[in-house]
């Protein structure tokens, strides 16, 4: 039995204490539609083990979760008529997440559909760039 936080919204999802409409499952994953969807189809993948984000979950369950992600969205490329398709993880509040269990957010995007980027891109300040880059290489 994976483990498991009592005062989890997703793991009492993976218990079944709790209704989600589940679209696929294997032994390490469940996909499930998000009840806050940001596009039509917006589904999210978690691990059936308790992993509060990116650096707790065990490493093949972070697999399994990319490789569900990625039939998702294959599928709402083909099902849902999606003309593209975000994977996204948010790891710690700052970076808005909102319940403490790894998830991946699998968002069909559509052309005429609201979601824009969260941020302006422009170019960056070539040193700064290299600077912190040169402190994630090392």
């Amino acid at each position: 039995m994976p483990s498991a936080d009592p005062n989890c919204l997703f793991c009492k999802i993976v218990a079944g204490e709790i209704p989600a409409t589940i679209v696929a499952e294997d032994e390490r994953t469940i996909a499930f539609m998000d009840i806050n969807p940001a596009t039509h189809g917006h589904a999210l993948v978690i691990p059936r083990a308790h992993a509060r984000d990116v650096h707790a979950i065990d490493t093949e369950d972070l697999k399994a979760v990319a490789a569900a992600a990625q039939q998702l969205a294959a599928k709402a490329l083909e099902r849902l008529g999606a003309d593209g398709v975000n994977l996204l993880n948010s790891n710690g509040a700052a970076a808005w997440q909102t319940v403490f269990h790894f998830h991946m957010h699998v968002i069909p995007r559509y052309e005429d559909d609201p979601l824009r980027l969260p941020w302006i891109p422009s170019a960056g300040d070539t040193d700064e760039i290299a600077a912190a880059g040169a402190q994630l290489a090392g």
